[in-house]
Order: C-alpha cells, then sequence, then structure tokens
C-alpha cells in the first residue's frame, strides 16, 4: 500500500472517557517547547480534527527528541523502538497537547483532509514512531501503541475525525511512515469492532456528497483558517 493512502476517517461515537496510554514526559523536554512550539488558533478541545501518523526516519528517540531542541520540528507523542530499554514499557509524551507542535508544514493539505483546510499543525496531533523507514519493520508494541494513542485522543476530542499519514500530506517531501507500516492492521486495532460504525458513516457521507439537499449537522467550530 502507497502511504500516500494512508488515510481513515473516524465514525462519531460514544468511548469510555478512562482511556489511558503508558505516557512518561520525555527527560528535559520541556526546556524546548518554547522553541518548538506555537499556542493554537483553535480551542484545544473542540479544534483538534486530526492526527498525523509519522516515522522518524532515525534509530532511537533520542535522535528524534534533538530536532526539537535544534528548533527544527516537534511531535506530542514518541513511540520508542525494539532496541530501545522503553520498548514494551513506555511510550514519551514530547508537547502537551494544549500546544500546536511542528511536525507537519503549517502550508500542506489534502482535500480530503479536515475538508481542504492548511495550518495543520493547529487543529491536528502528530505522533512520532522511531523506525528508519528503510527496510525496518515496525514492532507488534509500536503498531499497538499507535492505535491506543489515537484511541485515547478519540475519546477525548469530540470533532477528531482524520487519522492520515505525513506522505498523503506532504507527497513531494515525506513518505513516513513508509510502506513497512502496517496500516490495514492498525486501522483495524483503532477500529477494534467499530467497523459497523465506519461503514454507516460512510454511507451517510456518500450520501450527502451525491445529495446535496440533505441537511449537513457538521459543526464548524468557528474556524478562522481557510
Amino acid at each position: 500500500m502507497n502511504p500516500q493512502e494512508y488515510h481513515f476517517k473516524l465514525p462519531k461515537k460514544e468511548f469510555d472517557k478512562t482511556i489511558k496510554i503508558p505516557e512518561v514526559w520525555y527527560p528535559g523536554v520541556k526546556k524546548y517547547w518554547e522553541r518548538c512550539t506555537t499556542r493554537r488558533i483553535f480551542n484545544p478541545i473542540l479544534g483538534i480534527k486530526g492526527i498525523v501518523i509519522h516515522a522518524t526516519a532515525g534509530h532511537s528517540s533520542a535522535g528524534a527528541v534533538s530536532v526539537m531542541r535544534d528548533r527544527k520540528g516537534s511531535f506530542h507523542w514518541l513511540i520508542p523502538d525494539e532496541d530501545e530499554p522503553e520498548h514494551g514499557q513506555i511510550i514519551w509524551a514530547t508537547v502537551p497537547e494544549t500546544l500546536a507542535a511542528w511536525h507537519v508544514r503549517n502550508s500542506v493539505k489534502h482535500p480530503d483532509v479536515n475538508q481542504g483546510k492548511n495550518k495543520t499543525n493547529h487543529w491536528s496531533l502528530g505522533i512520532e514512531l522511531v523506525n528508519s523507514q528503510i527496510n525496518d519493520p515496525f514492532s507488534d508494541w509500536q503498531v499497538k501503541m499507535a492505535a491506543d494513542i489515537v484511541k485515547y485522543c478519540w475519546s477525548k476530542y469530540p470533532n477528531i475525525e482524520d487519522v492520515v499519514s505525513h506522505a498523503k500530506l506532504d507527497p513531494s517531501r515525506r513518505s513516513d511512515p513508509g510502506v513497512d507500516f502496517p496500516w490495514k492492521t492498525f486501522k483495524e486495532m483503532v477500529l477494534d469492532g467499530g467497523m459497523d460504525d465506519l461503514v454507516a458513516f460512510e454511507k451517510i457521507t456518500e450520501n450527502r456528497l451525491s445529495n446535496p439537499d440533505v441537511e449537513s449537522h457538521e459543526v464548524i467550530d468557528g474556524d478562522v483558517c481557510c
């Protein structure tokens, strides 16, 4: 499967609000926030519309966090690989969810994602998986943790809808999370028995597109981006 096609929609659904993830703040990361994050221009709860899946193109969590230190980018969570002692135990929290991390160029957009709006960092959350993207399979635990983070966000943010790859949003520059990422398995883990809801959601969406006179109840939440 082409990473530029990695994308699915989350149907509206009530979830257990007690979903937890094994996140721990990466040591010393707070001192980088001022140089590699921005205050969101949208409401931190209602304005979150999507999650972007990345791979680091490196071999360590420390290497990924160095990008934050050097003011080149940032992300909300970092999932260690099997060569790191944290693998199988914890995921690193790196940026508060209330802040916009610099994980995607704000100018990029895609018509399939959040109505084609740009300023992606302000309405999204970013998940990085430590992976070189070169003949480097993701571990089962990494994929499960990525799915669990998405489910955690899905339970917390009422308007979240898109789960998408970096490659789809910025295909001329990025290919992550790469061809080795098991997107189909990941999607099934996220939906976890919710496939019937997804099918129903897609049928409703298709019906609205083919019947423009059908009333839409979508809430835009006062987005100022266009």
